[in-house]
């Protein structure tokens, strides 16, 4: 087989499909634009709405291109991996939620575990991340939903990946990109059979420490131009 005549060549960044992490960080955009009186009512109004609607990255840039804040910042840190590396994270699971006809719940201030398996059988299973001490980078939630119902909330300022399937049932991961590279990683993977399996961001919640770590960071450059 010639492989550089069926070679495809890789798309532009431009050209890759936005994600609704995408069009939120360009909703945060036009209305800080609106705020500081850069947009009128009805310019913003015409952006946000051509930017839910944008399906490309590039179609997105063209709403914030002359605005400051699309151009400040340094690159971005690179995405995190679709899967842990290997042996990054023992097969066996830390901890078991377990709801048989019932409930579980996970929440409040916990420590993650580095794997965390989670069954809801004619029952549901809520574990809630967003003021969890998370004492590794890498989590793996392993989530099986029968007639039952699955959910997992994270903080807003980590990255959330995940690869699953439903059977007559709904599996639904919200990827989430953070900007930090030492943000943790939380990875929901599993099946859900007549039954429901979501991982999504939990608005307005975030990991403590990284903010720490954050603005450690920024006074330490601060007193650099002192």
């Amino acid at each position: 087989m010639d492989l550089q005549k069926h070679a495809q060549p890789a798309p532009r960044t431009s050209e890759l499909r936005a994600s609704d992490a995408d069009r939120d960080r360009v909703a945060d955009m036009l209305r800080d634009a609106l705020a500081e009186g850069r947009l009128t009512a009805d310019e913003h109004a015409e952006r946000v709405e051509g930017a839910l609607a944008a399906k490309t990255v590039g179609e997105l840039d063209v709403f914030v291109r002359d605005l400051p804040a699309a151009h400040h910042g340094g690159p971005s840190a690179a995405p995190a991996p679709n899967r842990p590396t290997a042996g990054a994270i023992p097969p066996d699971p830390d901890e078991n939620v377990v709801a048989v006809f019932s409930s579980a719940v996970r929440k409040g201030r916990w420590r993650a575990s580095r794997r965390i398996h989670a069954y809801a059988v004619f029952g549901s299973v809520e574990i809630d991340l967003s003021e969890a001490v998370f004492e590794y980078q890498q989590v793996v939630i392993k989530a099986f939903s029968v007639f039952g119902s699955v959910e997992v909330r994270v903080p807003e300022n980590v990255s959330l990946r995940g690869t699953g399937g439903g059977v007559l049932g709904n599996f639904e991961v919200h990827t989430l990109d953070s900007d930090e590279p030492d943000a943790p990683v939380v990875y929901v993977d599993g099946w859900a059979v007549l039954g429901h399996v979501e991982a999504r961001p939990k608005r307005g919640k975030v990991v403590a420490d990284l903010l720490d770590r954050v603005h450690r960071r920024v006074e330490k450059g601060l007193r650099k131009h002192l």
